[in-house]
């Protein structure tokens, strides 16, 4: 799957237009590091794709099950370190009856998400100017 977004910052301090295909969002940084606190920060960003593709990946997974809940949440921490950076995930679903069983199975399908999957595997970042 190749994906490609492109982040235009202009005179405004970190406030980042990132446009994907047809859609837009906006980062910034908060006002302690000098920016507007606009949007998101980039690291915001990064919990956001591990959180939403979590909830997909397993909505899919429980479709396919017809395994019902009213709504899948996912809390996602990021706690940066001097020598490493931590996700803390937490999942959790309003509504439905799910066993003991298939909660077991889909923390091993949340891990199957694919923003999981780059998170822990070989990530090689290539830059030109």
């Amino acid at each position: 799957m190749e994906v490609n977004v492109k982040a235009r910052l202009g005179k405004e301090l970190y406030y980042t237009e990132v446009t994907a295909g047809n859609n837009t969002l906006i980062t910034d940084e908060p006002t302690s590091l000098g920016g507007g606190d606009k949007g998101f920060n980039p690291f915001e960003i990064l919990a956001t794709s591990l959180a939403s593709c979590t909830a997909a990946t397993l909505k899919m997974y429980m479709d396919r099950k017809q395994w019902v809940v009213d709504e899948i949440v996912v809390d996602v921490e990021v706690i940066r370190e001097t020598e490493r950076t931590v996700f803390n995930r937490k999942v959790s679903f309003v509504g439905g009856n799910l066993t003991e069983d298939e909660n077991k199975r889909l923390k091993i399908i949340a891990d199957k998400c694919p923003v999981h999957k780059a998170l822990m595997g070989d990530v090689v970042v290539n830059t030109e100017f």
